[in-house]
């Protein structure tokens, strides 16, 4: 059973969450601030959190930047607010959050998002720490990239996005798919930001090597392959 803290100073709402994720078969633990918030995280072994941004004392995003600034890198963190421009979401983002959810919400959709969430770090727990297609090396643990005997030096982005098509080898992912788990953004901003980076990318792991290994698959997204199948 997935154990979530619930941070939300409003009783009702508070009690609301904690009555609708105990019946979706999580375990709740609650904090009406980020200070009890910080002890249960220490007593308790959590495996997501849900979090309000206003809230007494240290809002929701100072807590949020601070958690990641510690090492706390790797507990999913929803933000649940009524603050919903694209600034907010962006800002939330900024400060960590992996997801972003507005006030009035549908309580399915929470529980959904929650499960993604959930299968995303399950994945990268489950995940070998060596990704490897053909002569292309990556590992996890070091954060060192290779191209047979050639190590390439890619930026944290460029790191994460080879990481993502690697462990999605032979399927086609969307630009949409991309923003969500790269840039943990769940919206299409208007953005090349996704095809931006494929291109640094293709530049430093497949310009001066054979085979190509990333294929654009016109009109649905990109593909990392054994092979260049084009």
């Amino acid at each position: 059973m997935k154990q979530v803290l619930v941070i939300e100073d409003e009783p009702n709402v508070a009690s609301f969450l904690k009555q609708g994720l105990e019946e979706s078969d999580y375990q709740v633990w609650l904090a009406y601030d980020t200070k009890a918030g910080q002890e249960l995280l220490k007593q308790k072994s959590i495996d997501l959190i849900v979090m309000d941004i206003i809230l007494p004392g240290q809002s929701g995003l100072e807590f949020c930047a601070q958690l990641r600034s510690s090492g706390i890198k790797d507990i999913p963190i929803l933000m649940l607010t009524a603050l919903g421009t694209t600034d907010n979401v962006v800002e939330g983002l900024r400060a960590g959050a992996d997801d972003y959810l507005v006030k009035p919400f549908k309580f399915r959709e929470l529980v959904a998002r929650l499960e993604a969430l959930s299968r995303r770090r399950d994945l990268d727990y489950s995940s070998s720490r060596k990704l490897i297609i053909g002569d292309l090396e990556l590992d996890r643990d070091s954060k060192l990239v290779f191209r047979g005997l050639e190590s390439i030096n890619l930026t944290s982005t460029e790191f994460r996005l080879l990481e993502y098509l690697m462990l999605n080898k032979n399927r086609v992912v969307s630009r949409i798919d991309i923003l969500e788990h790269v840039w943990d953004v769940n919206f299409n901003m208007g953005t090349n930001v996704v095809d931006v980076y494929v291109n640094y990318l293709r530049n430093k792991i497949d310009k001066k090597y054979e085979p190509k290994l990333i294929t654009t698959v016109f009109g649905m997204g990109y593909v990392i392959r054994d092979k260049d199948i084009s």
